[in-house]
């Protein structure tokens, strides 16, 4: 069976996507007018140094998302450049009553999570990255992907829990929880949040901290867009050198290896700078299984990567190299233009008899879906520490418990044709529930394990992410935003 490098084969993808993909639909929610009005009123009210666009090539900038799928036509886009001036549209936008949209870096999966077909708003301007070395913390700006982050601080060895991938928006990874390359060492994102300087649905704009509002932290920590629109996230900052690490690929006959050596590693690496992703894939028809290796140090100590070596490859980059080119190097954000839809489930472990089943369904969707289009069929483990949730020092809306730990899977699906959107999205709905039992099966205790809200497909329930956080949640909502103002976004909505 031939296996294509991943390289050769996303760039298939890239012009498959290009000549392929519909425009995406565009469904409008309320009268044109009224969203009209919110613009131009927007416009003639705030300062000289934000601005608003109707057409044109920041125009299509602030709509434009990783994944076409996620991206609608809004009828004006603002791009604010000072807090202040966030609090004036969202008291101009509140009082219209005009639905709208927050986007940071564009990479959320789920249509009108951060688009709408109102006012785009995007967080561009915000792009301050400012480094305390005396109070080792990063002061880091909403309109930032992490890529630009860890280059800024690259020159002071030091980095943040962020991003594991290229193309990654800072915002709605650190609304969400946040899992790192570093996560087994300082937690998720959220764990290391210091402070969210927070435009509240009022127009006033509050630093919360701990201290100053334990409760909004709180639900700011997984929480999303429920309670205003961060401007700026205070993270600690930890010291960083040159880290090992690269993509291994695989021929699928030497699937029965991978398994094991993965099922190996999650069950027993107890270092926690060692980290891997593995990811089973077919893309354009094509099997690929790449393990993204990585390893907070130079060096890995002998035996940690020693299987997933040993294995017979076809490709190998693995080497010492900074974090940010770690980074870099992994190609999944040349995925950018197939439409796309995540999901997830949460498991106990990584045993080979699940292993082998996620290998299955990754085969079985290929066969099922490559003629609607179906060019993209991935599925991604992600072995972490048991101590994953250990590392918070105050409470946190994701995960529902930290009592255990719970590792994600991500299911993700890309294809062209916009008509098969409903299929694609239904047939990892499918896939998710067939592994879910497999797990229960195998004896895992899941059945009230937290969703990763990053991967969740747009109609999971907040119940399976948020569990018995939701009725604090639910009043901490109506205190901060009585008016409902951030429910004129989409998303995951309280």
């Amino acid at each position: 069976m031939h296996l294509f490098t991943f390289s050769q084969a996303l760039a298939v993808l890239a012009l498959a996507s290009s000549v392929a993909v519909a425009a995406p639909a565009s469904v409008n929610t309320t009268d044109p007018s009224v969203v009209n009005a919110t613009c131009h009123e927007i416009a003639s009210s705030v300062s000289s140094m934000s601005a608003v666009y109707y057409v044109g090539s920041e125009y299509d900038e602030d709509i434009y998302h990783w994944a076409p799928s996620s991206t609608q036509q809004s009828v004006c886009a603002f791009e604010p450049a000072t807090a202040e001036d966030v609090g004036i549209a969202l008291q101009i936008i509140g009082k219209n009553k005009c639905p709208f949209a927050v986007k940071g870096g564009g990479h959320a999966t789920n249509q009108g999570f951060s688009s709408t077909t109102g006012v785009q708003i995007a967080m561009y301007r915000f792009s301050e990255v400012t480094y305390d070395p005396s109070a080792q913390t990063v002061v880091i700006g909403a309109g930032l992907i992490w890529d630009g982050v860890y280059f800024a601080l690259e020159p002071y060895s030091v980095t943040v829990v962020g991003g594991r991938v290229s193309g990654v928006g800072v915002a709605g990874f650190a609304l969400g929880g946040g899992y790192s390359w570093l996560t087994n060492q300082y937690g998720l994102t959220i764990d290391t949040i210091q402070a969210y300087e927070l435009v509240l649905p009022n127009g006033s704009v509050v630093n919360v901290t701990q201290s100053s509002d334990p409760d909004l932290f709180f639900a700011l920590k997984g929480g999303f867009n429920n309670f205003g629109i961060v401007t700026r996230f205070t993270l600690q900052a930890f010291p960083q050198g040159q880290v090992w690490g690269g993509t291994v690929l695989y021929e699928g006959t030497v699937l029965d290896q991978v398994n094991a050596a993965t099922a190996n590693f999650s069950a027993n690496c107890t270092d926690p700078k060692a980290q891997i992703i593995m990811v089973y894939s077919y893309v354009s028809g094509e099997p690929s299984l790449a393990g993204f290796l990585f390893y907070d140090g130079p060096n890995p100590p002998s035996g940690v990567f020693d299987q997933f070596l040993e294995i017979p490859h076809s490709s190998e980059d693995t080497t010492t190299r900074s974090f940010l080119d770690l980074v870099q190097s992994f190609p999944l954000n040349q995925t950018a233009g197939l439409r796309t839809v995540f999901n997830t489930i949460s498991v106990a472990d990584y045993p080979i008899e699940l292993l082998q089943a996620i290998a299955n369904e990754t085969a079985h969707w290929n066969q099922t879906l490559l003629s609607s289009s179906g060019v993209f069929i991935s599925y991604d483990i992600e072995p972490f520490l048991p101590t994953l949730f250990t590392h918070n020092t105050s409470a946190s809306a994701y995960p529902a418990s930290r009592a255990r730990a719970v590792l994600p899977l991500n299911l993700w699906f890309g294809w062209t044709d916009s008509a098969a959107d409903g299929l694609m999205q239904d047939a990892t709905r499918t896939s998710v529930r067939t592994l879910f039992n497999k797990a229960i099966e195998l004896g895992q205790d899941i059945a009230q394990a937290p969703l990763y809200n990053n991967y969740a497909i747009y109609d999971t329930p907040l119940e399976s992410i948020y569990g018995d956080n939701l009725d604090a949640l639910h009043q901490i909502k109506g205190k901060v935003d009585p008016e409902n103002v951030m429910g004129l976004a989409g998303g995951f909505k309280f």
